[in-house]
């Protein structure tokens, strides 16, 4: 068992366990059909249950360890911007899957960005982790810069590998390893 995730701070954001109250605006967000359509995992329509029962799976996750997960949040607003957290984290090979949104209204600001990289710092860091990748749609390329200027570096593309809306969907593949991460360059 695994200790809630500390709290993240980075100039613009504060990056914490999410909580019930965060269900309506975690709800509102996700429940656009964009945020659906550009992820492999968030369902549409998405509502108010979903996100009480995706936050209970949050909480069991990370008590599990197999999860870190945090809600994005303004510092100076306080109003939620989007999720992103550590999945599928594996002791025995000392990697997890990086997974992330942000919701439209917060699009092209920077905060997905400041976010992975704040994330990326907890795990190699924090966790002693040694290797994060990431997976994501090849149709919504701002993922993919997104984790190009957090310097995870492009693996390839599983061409076909996931069914999303009824059509086989190629995914790309970014990685980056500790040694990366702690001597860039």
């Amino acid at each position: 068992m695994t200790e809630c995730p500390p709290d993240l701070i980075t100039r613009r954001l504060l990056l914490r366990i999410p909580v019930l109250q965060d269900a309506p605006d975690i709800a509102r967000l996700a429940g656009d059909p964009e945020i659906s359509g550009n992820t492999l995992e968030i369902p549409y329509p998405y509502d108010h249950r979903i996100a009480h029962e995706w936050i209970a799976e949050v909480s069991e996750g990370v008590k599990a360890g197999t999860e870190m997960i945090f809600a994005v949040i303004g510092r100076n607003t306080g109003e939620l911007y989007g999720v992103i957290g550590l999945m599928e984290i594996t002791r025995e090979h000392s990697r997890a899957k990086l997974g992330y949104w942000i919701g439209r209204p917060y699009w092209n600001q920077g905060y997905a960005t400041e976010a992975v990289c704040a994330v990326l710092d907890y795990g190699f860091r924090v966790l002693g982790l040694n290797r994060i990748y990431a997976f994501y749609l090849t149709r919504n390329p701002a993922s993919g810069r997104v984790l190009d200027k957090c310097s995870i570096r492009h693996e390839g593309v599983l061409r076909q590998h996931v069914r999303k809306e009824g059509t086989f969907q190629d995914i790309a593949v970014h990685g980056i390893l500790k040694y990366e991460y702690l001597s860039p360059g």
